[in-house]
């Protein structure tokens, strides 16, 4: 599926619920001047609807974005995002007032693990570092040693001393992945994306055949990953074309190659941001069905009422969100 003919509506039982405003030219405008008078900063993940995306101040991954929002001047965050993001960016900006436009944006992949599990689990393996995926709650960051992204995952896991028992969760395509590029034996938690899991070996497979001459760009969650990694070590597919990154490391790919043709295997919504970054590439999605209802819960509607009505606010602890700042702050130095 080429990116130029993508359409966000093609999937009508997916998108029924969402409330597509006739001008969208008009709502933005009225976003842009709220956020204005408000002072505040509008983040939009790589997986929000493209009319989300283009009113927002910064769009990219759920780390990178609070960082972007600790560092600016504002007094006020609106995460279009999910639940989890939210937090982590009251965590990093303790000091701001942080809102979600939609409180039912939450994540399959956090919601495989809570902090009673992960207690439980450390009890059984007491010396064992923890390193949790961002993708996870407040209160399961403040029970990890270290949290980690996509692309900087095998950095963390790396800087662990190998003598060290791993326990990293949740996502287990990532943490086979990270076994994998490190040599290290980890447990891994039994946890998925349900969006990324369900991007299977014969959705590459077919992408292999229909665009043999395109990079595959591929997230680690994928449940394809492990498979286009034994396909890249055995020489069956092209090593130079094929990359398995994190959703900014596939933009910064497209701009560095602009040219040329990529197979894209991660959520629908990254299509968008890739086709205005770089225009000249041409972009199918691995599988059509990657779509995740729950970035897509907001819309510039929800966004407006966010701004106009002072919805929903995001806090944290402060017990929690100190232990789990320290997690995050050793990513960081890593």
């Amino acid at each position: 599926m080429a990116v130029e003919v993508i359409s966000l509506e093609a999937d009508a039982a997916t998108y029924a619920d969402r409330s597509v405003p006739r001008d969208i030219a008009k709502r933005s405008g009225e976003i842009r001047e709220l956020a204005r008078q408000r002072n505040a900063v509008i983040l939009a993940h790589n997986y929000q609807v493209p009319e989300v995306q283009d009113v927002a101040d910064y769009v990219g991954d759920s780390l990178g974005l609070s960082r972007q929002a600790a560092a600016a001047g504002a007094d006020m965050i609106v995460f279009c995002g999910v639940h989890f993001m939210a937090e982590t960016a009251a965590i990093l900006s303790p000091q701001k007032r942080v809102l979600i436009p939609d409180l039912e944006a939450g994540c399959s992949l956090a919601a495989t693990i809570n902090a009673e599990q992960l207690a439980a689990w450390k009890a059984e393996h007491p010396a064992a570092v923890v390193v949790s995926y961002v993708n996870t709650t407040a209160e399961v960051k403040a029970l990890s040693d270290y949290c980690c992204t996509s692309g900087n995952a095998e950095r963390v896991i790396r800087a662990i001393p190998e003598d060290r028992e791993i326990l990293f969760l949740p996502d287990m395509f990532l943490g086979t992945y990270l076994e994998k590029v490190t040599g290290r034996t980890m447990h891994v938690w039994p946890g998925e994306c349900h969006v990324h899991a369900g991007i299977r070996p014969p959705d590459i497979d077919r992408a292999r055949r229909e665009h043999g001459d395109a990079d595959l760009l591929v997230h680690p969650e994928c449940g394809c990953a492990s498979q286009c990694m034994y396909y890249k070590a055995n020489g069956d597919i092209d090593a130079d074309r094929t990359h398995i990154l994190s959703t900014e490391g596939m933009v910064r790919h497209a701009q560095e190659h602009p040219n040329r043709s990529f197979v894209v295997a991660t959520e629908l919504g990254i299509m968008h941001r890739l086709a205005k970054e770089a225009p000249q590439g041409r972009f199918y999605a691995a599988s059509e069905r990657a779509i995740c209802r729950y970035m897509k819960k907001i819309t510039l509607d929800k966004v407006l009422t966010s701004l106009r009505d002072d919805v929903f606010e995001v806090k944290v602890p402060q017990e929690v969100a100190d232990k789990a700042r320290l997690a995050i702050t050793r990513m960081v130095e890593i």
